[in-house]
């Protein structure tokens, strides 16, 4: 059910706020955060602002490689979301153990950069990090240039969320504070409306 979608289009999959996953590698130690603060900033070429803490492991992470793949859960990966963004993933696991062990999270390898991506997502991004020394250390930002982008057609084709009765356990969350989720369901198309006489 994935597919590419065009670079041109990329900035759509947060352009309605969803909570994300960041997943990132460093020296071979992978992890995970959730992350209720990013946005589209840019078209072409797609960029996204991200915040994240700097008392986080995967702003260590980020730092030191400098790219962060973006994964967008849905409804069904609510728990799973709470929890990755709940533990820390510094410490000293066992040998080989990082959050994706820990709690049996399947993941794939992203096209382009080589970032876990996280299974049963709706989408998913990876990028690289844009330098802005100042906005990193003043604000937390990170501006991020998507290098490439994936989606579950059921959900998000052809540019387009298509959110509907059909599909509702794959609707994306949005996080409102102490595990509490929203989830993206009734859409309304709108119409234009009509100049007066």
């Amino acid at each position: 059910m994935k597919a590419p979608v065009q670079l041109n289009h990329a900035s759509r999959l947060l352009n309605h706020g969803p909570t994300v996953i960041v997943s990132t590698v460093h020296e071979g130690r992978r992890n995970l955060m959730a992350a209720a603060w990013s946005m589209p900033v840019e078209f072409t070429p797609p960029r996204v602002a991200l915040v994240v803490d700097k008392a986080t492991y995967t702003r260590e992470q980020i730092t030191h490689s400098t790219m962060l793949a973006l994964n967008i859960p849905c409804r069904a990966l609510a728990d799973l979301t709470f929890t990755v963004g709940s533990v820390s993933g510094r410490g000293d696991p066992m040998p080989g153990e990082d959050k994706f062990a820990r709690y049996g999270i399947s993941s794939f390898t992203g096209p382009v950069l080589g970032l876990p991506l996280v299974e049963g997502c709706v989408g998913w991004m990876e990028g690289r990090v844009i330098d802005e020394p100042h906005t990193e250390q003043a604000y937390d930002t990170f501006f991020v240039e998507v290098v490439s982008a994936l989606s579950d057609t059921r959900v998000f084709a052809h540019g387009r969320w298509n959110l509907n009765e059909h599909n509702r356990s794959l609707h994306t969350i949005h996080h409102l504070g102490a595990g509490l989720f929203a989830v993206a369901s009734d859409t309304l198309q709108a119409s234009m409306l009509a100049p007066e006489a």
